[in-house]
């Protein structure tokens, strides 16, 4: 288990992180967001000894990295969000290298290789890779010395849609023999990979949970998407005296007089049934289209980092 208890990093009179704590659980995958400025790389900087913190302590399996580095640092595997990675060597001759300077042996190079999927590219200058691959270079790179947590910076950033697909598929299946944690700006795929969640703004943490949990936390963002027979104005006032309906916007009309509209609930409150009926007494009004929208985790990132305060991405 990782433990990152009460960590405060200042800079003068500026505080980056502040009285920061959570936990990652022996094979947990992690996510970790939080707006630019946040204090996420600083989060991380300090969880793999590349900065000390002001005060607090990270320790894994009990090891604190003020008390022996050395011994924490072997638990640590760290992809950076640029892969510290040397063009001009081999990808083979980059990992005796990394084993070179992590005291491993390399031995581990053949199977690591295949874990990240990239043994028919050994022999090929990194140069000459494409970023997809590159990246799965960075993360071999990182599981040199068999670590137990994983620390991915950003790992997806910059590849296109099929090369995301495949690091998640990587980081799947790395999810399944090690303890991950993973900082990303693409929502979707945090919500897809990880177990639970941490959110950090200005410094502070604003929430830790599932991304299904999570959910209840954000207010108003009950929204369904209703289209419906019967003349605009005759439409509105009905939604109007729904009281459970809190505001709804125009989306489309017909020369037919159907309208579409995006109905946002009260928070807590389920409208089908009031909007149901009072449709059903109405002999020259008819529901053709309703949907609901699921809370997805864009919808908590923007909603609470704004209510503490922060900008959007």
């Amino acid at each position: 288990m990782i433990k990152v208890k009460n960590l405060t990093k200042k800079y003068g009179s500026k505080t980056v992180l502040n009285d920061v704590s959570f936990t990652i659980n022996q094979g947990e995958i992690l996510g970790f967001l939080g707006p630019n400025g946040a204090g996420k790389s600083t989060t991380m900087n300090i969880m793999t000894g590349y900065i000390a913190a002001t005060s607090g302590s990270v320790e894994i399996d009990g090891i604190d990295i003020m008390d022996d580095a050395k011994a924490y640092k072997k638990k640590i595997g760290y992809l950076p969000e640029i892969p510290p990675l040397y063009n001009d060597m081999t990808v083979a001759e980059y990992m005796e290298f990394v084993c070179g300077i992590k005291y491993a042996d390399t031995s581990c190079i053949d199977k690591i290789l295949e874990e990240v999927r990239i043994t028919d590219v050994k022999d090929r200058l990194i140069k000459n890779l494409s970023k997809g691959y590159r990246q799965r270079v960075g993360i071999a790179q990182a599981l040199v010395g068999d670590p137990d947590l994983l620390i991915l910076d950003e790992p997806t950033v910059g590849l296109d849609p099929m090369q995301i697909i495949d690091i998640r598929n990587v980081i799947s299946e790395l999810g399944k023999k090690k303890t991950l944690f993973i900082s990303s700006h693409i929502l979707s795929e945090i919500s897809q990979v990880c177990d639970r969640v941490i959110i950090i703004n200005k410094g502070k943490l604003v929430a830790e949970d599932t991304p299904k949990n999570l959910a209840t936390l954000v207010s108003g963002k009950n929204k369904y998407s209703v289209c419906i027979e019967g003349g605009k104005e005759k439409i509105e006032k009905l939604l109007s005296s729904i009281q459970g309906i809190e505001r709804f916007e125009e989306k489309a009309s017909s020369e037919a007089g159907s309208c579409e509209y995006i109905i946002y609930a009260k928070n807590g409150v389920d409208i089908r049934k009031s909007l149901f009926k009072a449709v059903a007494v109405n002999d020259d009004m008819a529901i053709l289209m309703f949907k609901t929208f699921d809370v997805t985790l864009e919808d908590i990132f923007i909603s609470l980092t704004e209510e503490k305060g922060g900008e959007k991405e």
